[in-house]
């Protein structure tokens, strides 16, 4: 199972498929100025609401938690974060 972690401003915040929808969110918010985006639990409960503003280090990671139990034949199924740096705000 994957699970995407989105770190702001120095914090985790553990995310469910799909992401797509909520990266485009985030990235309406910072180019709007900055303005709050509902970041959704991992399994139940409201969420919480993040004010995303130009300028905020916003970091992408996958971690992959659940491993296929054919990998797990000797190969080393350990969390792999593959950080996807999503600074295309720069000049805002």
């Amino acid at each position: 199972m994957i699970v995407n972690r989105l770190t702001v401003d120095g914090r985790d915040y553990f995310l469910p498929e799909p992401v797509t929808e909520l990266r485009e969110k985030i990235k309406a918010a910072i180019q709007a100025g900055g303005d709050y985006v509902n970041i959704p639990p991992l399994r139940s409960g409201p969420g919480i609401d993040i004010l995303f503003s130009p300028g905020m280090p916003v970091v992408w990671s996958q971690i992959d938690v659940g491993g296929d139990p054919a990998e797990a034949d000797g190969a080393d199924v350990a969390a792999s974060d593959s950080s996807i740096d999503d600074d295309s705000f720069g000049g805002l």
